[in-house]
């Protein structure tokens, strides 16, 4: 199982100097979200800085970009980082694709599904100048002139990873991703019983299995060195579960666990603003289900015996920061741990 680590970009003149810090500990890979920030710009500097550790989005919101240009950005990060690039890409929810980024939502796992396979196709005349002919019900792209093609590349096998949560979007990952962003809004039962599943099953229709494709997740966890600092934690992580529990996209989780009364409540306080108020609905029973709790120095042993057999690769669902020297024995015993 490998160890990861997250970066949410603030200071983009800070990337390189994070990226150096995440390569002295020896982890596998540094993952960018897009929350404030673009996560592609700081895996240039970084890709600059570093030579081993691999670079991910975690996630690029797929659907306001078109194909082309992903595909152009990743190949472009996929040369400079020699070979190191993960496109990471999610869907996010219809609010925010329309409203927000002002875009066009349709069923979210046949549009994912065309926009893997689209960029496939982009890649394949980027690297061959065969020509450009995808028609999907969604996306055709059938024009690449000389002028615009980037030319081939050393390393233009760029794996592609994709978010899944329902099981849709998890057999489109198993059948044309190599890897799957797992939410940090999951249970271990959740996975056993819905999300591989599904993922082998749309794998199998690729000729592949489970084993072929990576799973990988920021995972929830309660820790602290005394008993003040695991409560705030824990409040924190409540929190964090009650915003999920509440958005009808991850509702599924809910269902499983018999807990659509809870989603409903939770949904209508949402409605009414009370966010600071959700996270008292969320036991500590539930918080136990989602989050791994442990103290600082079984943290590491805790997430790798509880995803055993489940995750190929994990890290902790807060960013990694070299000047936060509280949890520099974190990171230290994740490393020691993991093995990296």
């Amino acid at each position: 199982m490998k160890f990861d680590v997250n970066i949410f970009p603030q200071r983009l003149n800070d990337a390189a100097a994070i990226g150096r810090a995440v390569e002295d500990y020896g982890f596998n890979a540094v993952w960018a979200s897009e929350t404030t920030h673009n996560p592609f710009l700081p895996l240039t500097h970084m890709a600059a800085a570093t030579e081993r550790v691999q670079l991910g989005t975690a996630i690029a919101v797929a659907f306001p970009r078109s194909p082309m240009v992903a595909a152009q950005i990743a190949w472009d990060l996929a040369e400079q980082s020699n070979g190191r690039f993960i496109l990471g890409l999610g869907t996010q929810v219809e609010a925010h694709i329309t409203k927000r980024f002002s875009s066009v939502w349709s069923a979210p796992a046949p549009r994912m599904k065309e926009y893997v396979e689209s960029l496939r196709a982009i890649w394949q005349t980027f690297q061959t100048n065969t020509p450009l002919n995808y028609t999907g019900e969604l996306y055709t792209f059938k024009l690449m002139t000389p002028f615009f093609n980037p030319g081939k590349i050393a390393h233009p096998d760029i794996p592609v990873y994709v978010a899944g949560v329902n099981a849709a979007m998890c057999r489109v990952v198993g059948e044309v991703a190599q890897g799957l962003h797992v939410h940090p809004f999951h249970t271990v039962r959740y996975l056993q019983e819905v999300a591989l599943p599904n993922v082998a099953e749309g794998a199998a229709r690729a000729g592949k299995s489970l084993a072929d494709i990576e799973r990988y997740c920021a995972v929830f966890v309660v820790t602290g060195a005394t008993a003040e600092e695991r409560a705030n934690q824990a409040i924190q992580i409540k929190s964090q579960i009650a915003f999920y529990a509440s958005t009808p996209s991850y509702s599924a989780v809910m269902e499983l666990h018999g807990w659509l009364d809870l989603h409903e409540r939770l949904r209508g306080m949402a409605r009414l603003g009370q966010w600071s108020e959700m996270w008292e609905l969320i036991s500590d029973e539930m918080l136990a289900e989602f989050a791994v709790i442990a103290a600082p120095d079984e943290l590491a042993s805790a997430v790798q015996e509880r995803y055993a057999g489940l995750l190929t690769r994990v890290g902790y669902y807060f960013p990694f920061e070299p000047d936060d020297t509280e949890k520099a024995a974190l990171w230290r015993d994740a490393a020691r741990v993991f093995g990296v």
